[in-house]
């Protein structure tokens, strides 16, 4: 698959700016637009929301060093789609399979907290990147905000595909989008998510044919 990512995009002046900001503070951080990771050649696509600070703004890889990827990383683990169930360092010898992630919004936003007009602007992106993804290969939105990242990339209102955990969409191209609530910590401390729920959805996104 070719990659749309733009390391160096700049185009929503409050991202731009805060990651100067954060650099400044943490100038051993990446501090730059975030790129997808996996498989090459993935049959699941997992979409989150963007970046956390002291997690993918850090490492420069989805998830890695960050409180969810926990929850998301031993959950891949566990049902055979990677070589280990923790990612600390986007050095280290993760690998995934059959998966790749990303996310909705490539850059770190204040208090995690994109903006509408930023998630449009970043959904360029990820139009383009599910452009590239072989056939078949699904989707799984991590919450809400990446749910309807995926809906609008597809040209669709977001009232046409509603949001909800454990539920599965047919999309125009034939691909599935599958919707599990975030794997934040606050989801999982307020145990609107546990380790169950987002095994049998994950699960399930997997192995769909």
């Amino acid at each position: 698959m070719s990659d749309p990512f733009n390391p160096h995009c700049r185009a929503c002046l409050r991202l731009a700016e805060f990651l100067d900001q954060v650099r400044v503070k943490h100038p051993d951080y990446h501090c730059a637009p975030v790129p997808g990771f996996g498989d090459t050649n993935p049959q699941l696509l997992i979409v989150g929301l963007a970046p956390g600070m002291h997690g993918a703004n850090r490492t420069g890889r989805p998830f890695t060093g960050d409180f969810a990827g926990i929850l998301l990383y031993q959950t891949l683990f566990d049902l055979g789609l990677s070589n280990q169930p923790t990612s600390e360092s986007a050095s280290d010898s993760l690998r995934l399979s059959g998966v790749r992630i990303t996310n909705a919004v490539k850059c770190l936003p204040p208090q995690n907290k994109p903006e509408t007009s930023e998630i449009k602007t970043c959904n360029a992106f990820l139009q383009a990147e599910i452009a590239t993804l072989p056939s078949p290969c699904h989707l799984l939105a991590l919450g809400k905000i990446a749910h309807d990242a995926v809906v609008r990339t597809y040209g669709l209102t977001l009232s046409t595909l509603k949001f909800t955990h454990g539920a599965e969409h047919y999309l125009p191209d034939g691909r599935m989008l599958f919707d599990s609530y975030h794997c934040s910590r606050y989801n999982t401390q307020t145990k609107r998510l546990d380790q169950d729920m987002f095994m049998n959805v994950l699960r399930r996104a997997a192995t769909i044919k």
